[in-house]
C-alpha cells in the first residue's frame, strides 16, 4: 500500500516508521528542511521537501489523477494545511484520509468531516484525555491503553497479598468469576522472564499482569488483584486550562455522575472562558505550582491529580508536589521523550505522552480490507497487539483455537462476531468475518500473522 504522511515531526515520523515496519510504501512531505533531512536520514521512505497542502507538492508523492496513493494522513501541527491536504487528495481519488485536527469544532462532530470527506479527524487532546481517564478511573492502573475504539482497554495491575486469583490456576479464577469479561496476556515476575500464562498458570503475590478487558467489565478486575473495596472516583484536580486539561475535565463530567471537578489555571481570561464552557467543573485562578493553592483547594483528598501546562519540566514538578501533599494519584502530560526516562524514578504515578497517544489513535483508524491487520506495539513489554479480520480463505477459518498452537509466542483476546464481543476459550471456534484481538511477542510477529493472513502472489498481506 502506498501511503503519504504529511508532516515530519514527531507524530509524523513515527506514524511513518511504525507503517515502514508493517511494510508500506511510505512518502513524507515535510516543509521544515532540517526536519526533513532527519527522516530521510533515520527512516526508509521518499521524502519531499515542501508544503503538503500544495497541489504540486502533492503531485509530487503521486496525489493527481489516476495516481497509486491509497491512504493520506495529515499530522501537521496546523489544522488548516490537514484539512487542506486531505480535501485535495480526496478530489485526486485516495480512497482513505485521516486529519490530525486541534481546533474543537473541528472534532466535536462529524459535520466538517463529512462535508469535506475526510475519513477521520483526530484530536491529540481528545485521544490523551482517554488515555487519562483510564488510568484514573481505577487506583490500581500501572499502564494503560485503549483498545477498540475504547471498547476495550489493556491494563497493568499488581497482584496484592491476598487476591483471588494469588496461588489459583487461571481456568479456576475464571471458573470463580465468569462475569469477568477478562484474559491476562503477559505476565512480568522478578524471580523469572516475562511470560504469557495458560490456563493452569498460577499467579503469585507481586506478580505485574497486562490484562485486555471490555471497559464496561474493567472494574470489576480490582477485586480479583486484591484491591478490598472497589475504589469509587469521586475527587480530580486538574492543573492547566489549555486544550487538554479540557478535554480531562470535560470528559470527567460527562463520563462520571457526581463527580468533584477542578480545574486550576493563572490566565483570568482563560478561567472566564472555561467557566462558561464546563458546566460542572469548578474553575479556579491561581499558580498551580503554589503548595498554598493546592492545599487550600483540598489536594490531600483528591483522587486523581493531572498536570496539562504546556511546560513539561512544570508538569513533572506539580505532579510530584502533588503527590507529596496527598494526591491518590498523580499524572503529568510530558511531550519531551527524555523525561519519559526518569518515570520510575520520581514520585508519581505516570506520564503522559500526546504523541504517543495521538500516533495510537492515528494508526488505530487506519483502514484495511480484510486480508490486513493493524498493529499496535506495547512498549513496555515488546509486544504487538495485531487487530485483524478473518478472510474466507484464512487457514484459521473453521479451527478451534486450541488447535492452532500459538503457545507461547501469542494468545487470541477478544472476539468480535456481527454485535457479540467476549473472550474467546480454547474450544472456540473461528469463523470468516470475525474480527480478533491478538497479542504477539513482537520477535514472532511474522510466524504467527502467516498463520491468519492468506498469502497470495505477493505474499502475506498486511497493514
Amino acid at each position: 500500500m502506498r501511503t503519504v504522511v504529511v508532516g515530519g515531526g514527531n507524530v509524523g515520523f513515527n506514524v511513518a516508521k511504525k507503517l515502514v515496519d508493517l511494510g508500506h510504501d511510505v512518502i513524507v512531505i515535510e516543509q521544515d528542511e532540517e526536519r526533513a533531512a532527519k527522516v530521510d536520514e533515520m527512516l526508509d521512505v521518499m521524502v519531499i521537501t515542501g508544503n503538503g497542502a500544495r497541489p504540486q507538492i502533492l503531485a509530487q508523492a503521486g496525489i493527481h489523477e489516476g495516481g497509486d496513493v491509497s491512504l493520506l494522513i495529515a499530522c501537521t501541527d496546523r489544522d488548516e494545511v490537514n484539512i487542506l491536504s486531505c480535501w485535495i487528495a480526496k478530489k485526486a481519488g485516495v480512497k482513505h484520509t485521516i486529519s490530525r485536527a486541534r481546533n474543537l469544532e473541528f472534532t466535536d462532530n462529524r459535520i466538517w468531516a463529512d462535508a469535506i470527506g475526510i475519513d477521520e479527524m483526530i484530536s491529540p487532546e481528545r485521544s490523551v484525555a482517554g488515555v487519562i481517564e483510564n488510568m484514573l478511573s481505577m487506583s490500581s492502573i500501572i499502564v494503560s491503553d485503549e483498545l477498540w475504539d475504547g471498547i476495550a482497554s489493556l491494563y497493568a495491575m499488581r497482584i496484592k497479598k491476598g487476591a483471588l486469583m494469588a496461588g489459583r490456576p487461571l481456568k479456576e479464577v475464571r471458573e470463580l468469576r465468569p462475569d469477568v469479561n477478562s484474559l491476562i496476556v503477559y505476565v512480568e515476575r522478578q524471580s523469572k522472564e516475562g511470560f504469557i500464562p495458560r490456563g493452569n498458570t498460577i499467579l503469585a503475590e507481586g506478580d505485574l499482569c497486562y490484562v485486555v478487558s471490555l471497559k464496561k467489565d474493567a472494574h470489576l478486575l480490582e477485586r480479583l488483584f486484591g484491591i478490598k473495596e472497589n475504589f469509587k472516583l469521586k475527587r480530580i484536580m486538574v492543573a492547566g486550562g489549555g486544550k487538554i486539561g479540557f478535554q480531562v475535565a470535560r470528559r470527567f463530567e460527562n463520563n462520571y455522575k457526581d463527580i468533584d471537578v477542578r480545574l486550576i489555571d493563572l490566565d483570568p481570561h482563560k478561567c472566564q472562558r472555561l467557566s462558561s464552557e464546563l458546566t460542572k467543573t469548578l474553575i479556579l485562578q491561581g499558580n498551580v505550582a503554589d503548595e498554598d493553592v493546592l492545599l487550600s483547594e483540598g489536594i490531600d483528598d483528591v483522587d486523581g491529580f493531572v498536570a496539562t501546562t504546556a511546560n513539561d519540566e512544570l508538569n513533572i514538578l506539580v505532579a510530584i508536589l502533588a503527590k507529596e501533599l496527598g494526591a491518590k494519584k498523580s499524572i503529568a502530560v510530558v511531550r519531551h521523550e527524555t523525561y519519559r526516562k526518569l518515570e520510575n524514578r520520581l514520585s508519581l504515578d505516570a506520564m503522559v505522552n500526546p504523541h504517543e497517544a495521538l500516533v495510537a489513535a492515528i494508526m488505530r483508524y487506519v483502514t484495511l480490507n480484510t486480508k490486513g491487520a493493524i498493529m499496535s506495539t506495547v512498549k513496555q513489554i515488546n509486544a504487538e497487539m495485531v487487530d485483524l479480520v478473518i478472510g474466507e480463505g484464512s487457514p484459521v477459518a473453521g479451527k478451534k483455537i486450541i488447535d492452532l498452537h500459538l503457545y507461547p509466542y501469542a494468545i487470541i483476546v477478544l472476539v468480535q462476531r456481527n454485535d457479540e464481543i467476549f473472550v474467546p476459550g480454547g474450544m472456540t471456534v473461528l469463523k470468516p468475518g470475525d474480527r480478533i484481538l491478538l497479542y504477539i511477542n513482537a520477535p514472532n510477529e511474522d510466524k504467527i500473522l502467516s498463520m491468519f493472513i492468506k498469502e497470495n502472489k505477493k505474499g502475506a498481506k498486511r497493514l
